[in-house]
């Protein structure tokens, strides 16, 4: 399916051939994430290499609570083609609602003259974290369908006389 292990973490290109009226204002690439794709770890490529590590630590704090916050531009040098003068940094929030909050609000968007590229970063869960991922997303879909039940109008009930 990839390529490479680092594939998944390239920025798409803008979907073009959406219909009109399912277009939305602005352009969006199309990616869909699943569980386990999703993650409290993210990768942020494209902070200018002008010792930013506190301004995007700060910024990111504004989502949430970070656990960690590093440069991991030496370790994906190796392994991908990064763009020239640019730091990559590897975040861990507190809670994976915080991760998403940072991602759809800080993706595509400028910083200090660059343009940032978020990503998740399931590969550095441990299986522990893994584990606790599913068992709150089951947890969490239970909640919705019992919910969801609780929401609906009794049904009607035939009477066999007539």
């Amino acid at each position: 399916m990839e390529s490479t292990p680092a594939e998944h973490h390239k920025r798409l290109e803008y979907c073009t051939t959406r219909l009109q009226y399912r277009q939305g204002r602005e352009l969006k690439a199309v990616k869909v994430y699943t569980v386990a794709s999703e993650s409290r770890h993210m990768l942020v490529f494209g902070v200018p290499k002008v010792n930013l590590h506190s301004n995007i630590k700060n910024k990111l704090q504004c989502f949430g609570k970070l656990q960690s916050c590093t440069c991991v531009t030496t370790e994906f040098a190796q392994k991908m083609e990064l763009e020239a003068f640019t730091d990559v940094f590897a975040v861990q929030f507190e809670h994976l609602e915080q991760a998403r909050r940072a991602k759809r609000q800080l993706d595509a968007k400028q910083f200090f003259g660059g343009i940032l590229h978020i990503s998740y970063a399931p590969e550095r869960e441990t299986h522990q974290e893994l584990r606790d991922k599913f068992q709150r997303r089951q947890i969490e879909v239970a909640q919705r369908i019992k919910r969801n039940l609780a929401e609906q109008p009794p049904p009607i009930q035939k009477n066999k006389d007539a």
